[in-house]
């Protein structure tokens, strides 16, 4: 069976009129793209490898919309805490180096981005991503009416390190400086924004407030859109792994499928951490590698006790999001391949943080594990544009910041796929920044 989704001369098409586009990848990223692609009047196919929208790195996630968080991993500061943790099964973060040709050159060019100049430069540029984001989100909510249990009522960012928060005070004025709240505050003023937050106040140096971030369900988020992408033409072809990329005179002809191949004028990578393994077959790399996190959902038993503004905990590197009566926690990162096994050991750490923070809260008995697959770049930047390949665009290596950045990565895709201006200046976050791509 042929799946035959365009057959109009790209040269031709482009920019002029409808261009019939498979996207790749059912997550948060893939389902923003098809939804801009088709509001341009695009002819619009999905394909995925799960039996529905959202069914992995969208799954689960810690909720969180948040431009205010735009701290690259690479940076001085972080490279000295990361070389803290080494060896340590307890640490944020796990690494550990192997003969692994795609991890070694990843660690190289995070390397590379540890200097003040280049953290800079990428926060700038994550922050774009970001902020545009949020104005494609915000309105996007209101013209479709979409409810996934959002709350817009911040993200407080709580220190216990008086380093670390001074450090991060230099951080807070260049995001408020390029646009996006991250106001300081006291430990008195933090527990007055959260009042679960009273046990915790003697421990607290510190904390900033983000009032225009927000939190809720990127699952429903993601399954509620499809429906919407579905209304407005738009194909889903689920359980449709792919198996090869065919191209001919530096175009893409067609994607091979377990459900056949399937042919379009333009295609669209949005597979998280396993788009650079579909480029693979194309020829092409990309320095995307998976950063493995933890979440668990704990129902809330005692409502004065659970926050119901979202926080992050910067000395464990935990967020919490108040997801209806759960408590949705997530955290730590793993370089560990592709491996999706849940370390119990782990997570539990999750379980254990939550209930210090606030005792007697929440349900542990009934905890709800999940783990996904972060797709990070070295740089932090996600990568949102044409491969080498003339009809061949990619939408990965948004790291821990998916859904912040998913509604604007997505437009942005769409408008430059339709040959129109993209809405944001996309300097610094196309496949070209890297070398021997």
């Amino acid at each position: 069976m042929i799946f035959i989704l365009g057959a109009a001369d790209w040269r031709r098409c482009k920019g002029y009129g409808t261009v019939r586009v498979l996207v790749c990848g059912a997550g948060v990223i893939g389902i923003t793209t098809a939804w801009y692609l088709a509001e341009l009047g695009h002819d619009v196919s999905v394909i995925d490898r799960r039996d529905g929208p959202a069914e992995e790195t969208s799954l689960a996630n810690g909720g969180q919309i948040s431009p205010s968080n735009v701290d690259p991993w690479p940076s001085p500061e972080n490279l000295k805490q990361m070389i803290g943790w080494l060896g340590r099964k307890d640490a944020p973060l796990l690494y550990r180096l192997r003969l692994e040709p795609a991890l070694w050159e990843w660690t190289l060019r995070f390397l590379f981005n540890c200097t003040a100049g280049r953290s800079a430069i990428n926060t700038e540029r994550m922050l774009r991503v970001a902020l545009f984001s949020a104005e494609k989100l915000r309105d996007l909510r209101e013209s479709l009416n979409l409810e996934y249990g959002q709350r817009t009522n911040g993200i407080v960012h709580i220190f216990r390190s008086r380093q670390a928060f001074d450090l991060a005070l230099d951080r807070a004025a260049r995001v408020s400086a390029l646009g996006w709240r991250r106001d300081p505050k006291t430990p008195e003023e933090c527990v007055a924004i959260e009042p679960a937050l009273a046990g915790a106040g003697d421990t607290l140096v510190g904390g900033f407030h983000s009032p225009d971030d927000e939190t809720g369900d990127v699952h429903r988020f993601t399954v509620d859109l499809a429906r919407h992408c579905e209304m407005a033409g738009v194909r889903f072809f689920y359980d449709s792994s792919i198996s090869e990329v065919i191209s001919r005179d530096k175009r893409v002809t067609e994607i091979r499928t377990n459900r056949g191949p399937f042919r379009a004028d333009a295609y669209v990578l949005a597979l998280g951490s396993y788009t650079p393994l579909v480029l693979d077959e194309a020829g092409l790399r990309l320095p995307v590698y998976p950063a493995k996190g933890y979440s668990v959902s704990l129902t809330v038993v005692d409502a004065a006790r659970a926050p119901t503004v979202g926080l992050i905990d910067d000395e464990r590197k935990h967020v919490y999001s108040r997801l209806g009566e759960d408590i949705r926690i997530a955290g730590m990162a793993e370089f560990t391949g592709f491996d999706t096994q849940i370390n119990d050991q782990r997570a539990r750490q999750l379980v254990s943080a939550a209930t210090d923070l606030f005792p007697g809260a929440l349900d542990v008995d009934k905890a709800s594990f999940w783990t996904g697959l972060r797709p990070q770049t070295p740089d932090s930047v996600p990568i949102i544009g044409r491969a080498r390949l003339e009809n061949l665009y990619v939408n990965t290596g948004h790291g821990t910041l998916v859904w912040t950045m998913a509604c604007g990565s997505g437009s942005a895709l769409a408008n430059l796929i339709s040959g129109r201006a993209p809405g944001i200046d996309m300097t610094g976050l196309g496949v070209e920044r890297f070398r021997a791509i």
